[in-house]
């Protein structure tokens, strides 16, 4: 059976960060997963995550200035002291909240630039942070990210993924997979699941189109949960959608899944 993870940069946006973790533990998800804790003391998130019973699935390295419109440095030349230096935040504070995953995002193409280059700076600095990671007991993923909600992102297909993971060479580098991303970018969802399962760690759900909760759009998500248990996949599954009306009221999609568990 399907356990799921509230994505908190996405759901319960009508409450103070902290105070989602509580709402989340109510509603029957099992675990957390956001953008980044950077902006408050690991000892708060970790207090808050304790009183509230939950697990920290994943969140991201520190990604340079999303609110400035930046979405990853890990494939920027000129970053790359800066990526070294989050993996190390990140990982201080993926220990500090006993989080066994952390998400890496690649970054948007330079206008000009040689992408060439810039795949040999992402593969070495995957090198790098897969070392440090496993060093920590900690995996190491990236995640494709659909071309239409950022365009220019570097990496936006599972085959090229793949290619990364291959050029890194490390055990402890995994694919995040994104239902929805995938979805817009190449569909045939299940197949090419089951057939990177042993190199994915971590899925993710929106449906398609609007990236609302499932049961709104095109993608049959009963289907995809029953498969993902044929498949024997026991990780989270991140609920990582932008509810339609409210995060509470549109989790009827969930119930058959609460009520079995």
């Amino acid at each position: 059976m399907p356990k799921f993870s509230a994505n908190l940069s996405f759901l319960y946006q009508d409450l103070p960060f902290l105070d989602r973790f509580v709402a989340a533990a109510k509603d029957g998800f099992g675990a957390l997963e956001y953008l980044g804790p950077y902006a408050e003391p690991k000892e708060k998130i970790a207090e808050a995550l304790t009183s509230s019973g939950l697990k920290q699935a994943l969140f991201n390295t520190p990604s340079g200035d999303w609110a400035g419109g930046e979405r990853g440095i890990a494939c920027l030349p000129d970053r790359v002291e800066e990526f070294r230096a989050g993996v190390a935040q990140a990982i201080d504070y993926a220990t500090a909240l006993s989080c066994r995953q952390l998400n890496v995002i690649s970054g948007l193409v330079p206008a000009g630039a040689d992408f060439d280059i810039l795949e040999e700076v992402l593969v070495g600095n995957l090198k790098y942070a897969s070392v440090r990671c496993a060093d920590a007991g900690i995996r190491l993923l990236i995640e494709p990210i659909n071309l239409r909600d950022i365009p220019g992102f570097f990496l936006s297909r599972t085959d090229h993924a793949e290619r990364i993971l291959d050029r890194v060479g490390s055990d402890n580098l995994y694919i995040q997979y994104d239902f929805y991303h995938m979805q817009i970018m190449q569909g045939d969802l299940i197949p090419t699941f089951a057939r990177l399962k042993d190199r994915i760690a971590h899925v993710q759900i929106a449906d398609n189109p609007g990236r609302n909760e499932p049961g709104t759009g095109e993608i049959n998500y009963p289907f995809i949960f029953a498969e993902l248990d044929r498949l024997g996949y026991d990780g989270w599954v991140g609920c990582e959608y932008k509810p339609k009306s409210g995060t509470s009221e549109g989790l009827g999609w969930m119930n058959p899944y609460r009520k079995r568990a």
